[in-house]
């Protein structure tokens, strides 16, 4: 928590909140919103607060539901097109404050991501206007118009010394590393780490601790903080091999001694590592469920068909049943015959029912249609009968030929229903059929990963990777990671444009791949976002490019120092497409008009205009769905999402 607001809450580190403009707000799942936020200079993103659980910057975001719910409506209605003045950690907690101005108007977003959770939003005053999760502790009410309470304090590890360790020890009945887990806030992973640094026996009782132990496991405290204390971050997702596969176990912003033997991948900020380890298993999910969906909306015809057919079976079944019993009254007319007269004499003397069952009893020997009474039913006046181990309802009321014809007419009753039922499993079958058809003349999305994909890029004409950062930190990710000797690495004259880099692999690059990289580094960069349509730009080789400044100057993240000659192309003018790749991969691709033309299908271009990044993307999408006239296809390859990731920064229009 701490080291994640000290990169939200920090106007000095790049990635801050602050100053930010809240959009909508969505509530995807019960327990998360998602805060659609414009940054300055950076553009759109989202923050991702998950009760309980998580809090994150995220590129991986699950679809907003169709119908909002009531809590982000109401979020929407207070600080929707605010902006963000701080971002704070209460007292070494588990709790981020997010303070927001609107109209001159101060509220307070409270994110408790310790047990629960729960996210709820207070006015000036810390009286909540409403919480996402009204509740009720003991001593504690989390509910529209109280004042808000913190939660009771718990000592925190960054204030920790001797005798005040030595003190929880004395009193503590458990061991080492459970009091200082518990007792300081840490939780099980860093109180292991504590001890091993301080390399104590964890499993020792607390008050059998010595007083050199206590001040070893002070300095280990001490030790293990000192990255956040001095902002000394190495943010890294740690993974095990579980059945012979690297799988991520743990997500921490700086190196713990019990990881040295785990594999690690590095992260530039400890969001994009939270995002990795939390936001992309979010987003599989939702992955999984749309292909259950799918899944169950497929087999709902085979499931429709199975029903049908059970039901023909019991159809069946109870009709032969009726006709059997009506036969059987017809096999013992006489008996019953004998039965309805005497109940029938009886009752119309005005003998009780009562006194009509002892009668029969009595008269099982005398009488053997008697002895086939199996019950009386007093209210509805029919008895029950056993005609050779076939049970019959028979109503006093009526003669023997009606009775039998009730258990025909039933019999009719359900033939029609068969036939009906019949008649619609051939109506399921044609309709399977037609889906068949359907699902194969339906357009198929192909997906592969590629490591560029996080990277703004292209493919030239020629067929060289083009690929270019989109930020700061993914400037400084494609020149450390990426960027090989014997590529060619181009940048814009002004600033504020992204690294941009020709993966050569060692062939000699054309003409024509030059000047579409020239296009595309101008085209994304502040060139367009001002309005210009052309810019100057240059090209060096990677030898070139250096991280170190001159003696006494600074350079700021995402920026490098070039040195030596430069090759320059001047007045290169702007200009973008989209169109879609519908080969061996369904995708949107984005660049120089002249590369997206030569790969791509549907071709939209755009020069600097008026409309935004969203406006556009919407457009483009619309002329996508009128155009393949198959909107669930053109959603999956070009959401206005993932047209809105290939446009240039700034405003746009449609040119053709």
């Amino acid at each position: 928590m701490a080291a994640l607001v000290s990169e939200l809450g920090n106007v000095d580190v790049e990635g801050s909140l602050i100053d930010a403009k809240i959009g909508k707000i969505y509530q995807p799942v019960p327990g998360e919103i998602r805060i659609n936020l414009f940054i300055f200079g950076k553009g759109r993103d989202n923050l991702v607060i998950e009760a309980g659980k998580r809090a994150h910057m995220s590129q991986y975001v699950r679809p907003s539901p169709k119908i909002p719910h009531a809590f982000p409506m109401l979020l929407r209605k207070h600080i929707m097109g605010g902006r963000i003045t701080s971002v704070d950690q209460y007292d070494f907690d588990r709790i981020i404050e997010i303070g927001v101005v609107r109209g001159g108007i101060e509220t307070i977003l409270v994110c408790e991501l310790f047990s629960r959770g729960n996210i709820v939003l207070l006015d000036s005053d810390r009286k909540i206007i409403l919480p996402m999760n009204p509740v009720t502790f003991r001593g504690r009410r989390v509910r529209s118009g109280e004042i808000y309470e913190y939660p009771e304090a718990q000592l925190s590890p960054l204030d920790v010394d001797e005798a005040g360790m030595a003190e929880v020890f004395a009193s503590s009945t458990s061991d080492i590393v459970r009091t200082i887990a518990t007792r300081y806030n840490l939780g099980g992973v860093l109180a292991e780490e504590v001890c091993l640094r301080a390399g104590v026996d964890k499993s020792k009782a607390a008050q059998d601790t010595s007083s050199d132990d206590i001040k070893v496991l002070c300095e280990a405290v001490k030790l293990v903080f000192s990255p956040i204390i001095e902002k000394q971050l190495k943010p890294c997702i740690v993974k095990k091999k579980v059945k012979d596969e690297l799988e991520a176990v743990d997500v921490i912003p700086l190196e713990l001694g019990q990881y040295s033997s785990d594999e690690k991948e590095f992260f530039p900020s400890f969001n994009k590592a939270l995002d990795e380890f939390f936001g992309k298993k979010a987003s599989e999910e939702v992955i999984e469920e749309v292909v259950a969906k799918k899944k169950e909306k497929v087999d709902v015809f085979e499931r429709r068909l199975r029903k049908q057919e059970e039901a023909i079976k019991k159809f069946e079944k109870d009709t032969d049943k009726f006709t059997t019993i009506a036969e059987k009254i017809y096999e013992h007319y006489q008996n019953i015959e004998e039965l309805l007269s005497i109940l029938g004499n009886a009752r119309d003397k005005g003998y009780s029912w009562d006194e009509i069952r002892s009668i029969l009893k009595k008269a099982k020997d005398d009488l053997p249609a008697a002895r086939t009474i199996v019950s009386i039913d007093s209210a509805e006046g029919t008895i029950v009968v056993d005609l050779d181990g076939t049970k019959a309802n028979i109503n006093i009321r009526k003669t023997v030929p009606q009775n039998a014809q009730n258990y025909y007419e039933k019999a009719k009753k359900l033939t029609k229903k068969r036939d009906g039922a019949l008649r619609a499993i051939e109506d399921t079958k044609v309709a399977m059929q037609k889906r068949e058809k359907k699902v194969s003349k339906r357009r198929k999305a192909f997906f592969k990963k590629h490591w560029y994909d996080r990277f703004r890029w292209f493919f030239s004409s020629d067929g060289f990777l083009v690929v270019g950062g989109r930020d700061a930190d993914t400037n400084e990710e494609l020149v450390k990671k990426y960027m090989e000797k014997r590529d060619i690495v181009f940048h814009t004259q002004v600033p504020g444009a992204p690294i941009t880099i020709i993966k050569t692999e060692g062939k000699e690059i054309p003409e024509a791949t030059l000047e579409e990289a020239a296009r595309f580094v101008v085209s994304y960069s502040s060139v367009w976002k001002s309005g210009q349509f052309s810019g100057d730009c240059y090209w060096v080789k990677p030898e070139q490019v250096s991280k170190t400044p001159e003696s006494g100057e600074y350079l700021k993240k995402g920026s490098f120092i070039i040195r030596g000659e430069r090759n320059y192309y001047r007045d290169v003018p702007v200009g973008v497409a989209v169109g879609l790749e519908l080969g061996a991969e369904t995708r949107v691709i984005g660049g120089p008009v002249s590369a997206i033309q030569s790969s791509g299908k549907y071709v939209v271009e755009l020069v600097p205009g008026k409309f935004n990044q969203n406006d556009i993307a919407k457009k483009v999408y619309r002329i996508y769905v009128d155009e393949l006239k198959d909107p669930s296809f053109v959603k999956q390859i070009a959401s206005p999402d993932i047209i809105a990731k290939r446009l240039p920064p700034g405003e746009s229009d449609i040119k053709k």
